[in-house]
């Protein structure tokens, strides 16, 4: 889950780390009103939306008067950004974050990430900070520094000094960086984050350590034990099938293609796309069902899948284990009788009450195109589609 840049804070405020004054607004009013409280001489109105590349894109502009708060309001709010991030649709903004400015000397680079390959903590830090850090990665991979933190022991003196040095802080600053870091360490930690990301981490002309901009994301299955971070969640800046997928517990991506999957099995939908991609098809989603499914379930998904209009066929492939393949079998009859599909649909079952499975799909009355195993079920609704 993510959130925006002024939750993140406000999260990262209660831990001790130093972020500029600011106060979100969802209106004009509020945001000169925002400004005025604020009383800085240098004013910055921020865009708040789900993606990066905001200022590239005109969603961050630095004023100095009320006036000019008021007519850059005016400007962003209620605009579509469209950055690197968003898509060639974009992102409408529906809020602002007024911020206090600060007078920057430097800009660097800082985040905190799982390292799922081994299961320990990541900090990236770079002294080429208010860039796209997978370019300087392309570019400058000497500019990096990547330390790995196993959380069983936690964040150590000597991870804080090997951070310090590589970011040349110094004096003043190289004191403040062990409080910095170990702020951000807990919030990583003690909010089941799985990003933490600072750019730019700037060092002010006095000195100072500050998080100018902040983005956060957290692991979707700790949320349950994370109310108050589940309370921040923005509905708008999701799509709106993946919102519906999550009310069902299904895992729902929508995607550029024409054919609808509906797989048991994260890695197994990874290898359905991919062999859709290999016979010439573009998957329209990835949708993993899960190892519970159940026929309500299975019928929203298909809900989901022809909510779509982009899509033109339906794969469903079913590697029964846990998930029988006779309720699956059920669920999609009902499903198809349901919706009334229209649209080809190949079915691939393969595991538990394998034949039961089968015999209602073939016994149903409805156009159900049969395949023996992916590949056969990959050719079939590829050829399909592009037949209908």
């Amino acid at each position: 889950m993510n959130i925006h840049e002024h939750q993140a804070k406000e999260l990262l405020r209660g831990f001790g780390v130093a972020v500029p004054k600011g106060i979100a607004a969802f209106t004009v009013d509020e945001a000169v009103s925002a400004a005025k409280k604020l009383g800085s001489n240098v004013t910055v109105v921020k865009a708040q939306i789900h993606a990066g590349g905001r200022g590239k894109a005109g969603g961050v502009k630095v004023v100095t008067s009320a006036a000019e708060v008021k007519t850059e309001a005016q400007r962003i709010l209620g605009s579509t950004l469209v950055t690197h991030q968003t898509g060639p649709a974009g992102k409408e903004v529906q809020r602002l974050y007024i911020e206090e400015g600060c007078d920057i000397a430097t800009e660097l680079y800082l985040s905190m990430l799982v390292d799922r390959s081994s299961s320990q903590i990541t900090i990236i830090a770079s002294t080429e900070g208010g860039m796209d850090i997978e370019a300087v990665a392309a570019e400058t991979p000497e500019r990096i520094l990547t330390i790995s933190i196993d959380p069983a022991t936690g964040l150590k003196s000597h991870h804080i000094r090997s951070v310090a040095n590589a970011l040349k802080l110094t004096g003043i600053t190289g004191k403040q960086a062990s409080g910095f870091l170990s702020g951000i360490y807990r919030a990583f930690t003690e909010l089941d984050a799985s990003l933490v990301e600072i750019n730019p981490l700037v060092v002010t002309s006095s000195g100072d350590l500050l998080a100018l901009d902040a983005k956060m994301s957290f692991d979707d299955n700790a949320l349950f034990r994370q109310k108050d971070v589940l309370a921040l969640r923005d509905l708008t800046e999701e799509d709106e099938r993946e919102v519906k997928a999550s009310e069902f517990d299904l895992n729902y991506i929508k995607l550029d293609g024409t054919i609808g999957c509906m797989v048991n099995g994260a890695g197994l939908a990874m290898a359905t796309m991919d062999i859709i991609k290999l016979e010439g098809g573009e998957p329209a989603n990835f949708l993993d069902v899960g190892g519970s499914a159940t026929t309500e379930r299975v019928t929203e998904a298909f809900k989901i899948i022809l909510s779509d209009k982009n899509v033109e066929g339906i794969l469903v492939n079913i590697f029964g284990g846990i998930m029988r393949c006779d309720v699956i079998a059920e669920g999609v009859v009902e499903a198809a009788r349901t919706l009334g599909l229209t649209k080809p649909l190949v079915v691939r079952l393969e595991g538990t009450n394998v034949e039961k499975g089968k015999q209602i799909m073939g016994e149903s009355g409805l156009a159900i195109i049969s395949a023996d195993n992916l590949g056969d079920a990959a050719k079939k609704i590829v050829a399909a589609v592009k037949g209908a």
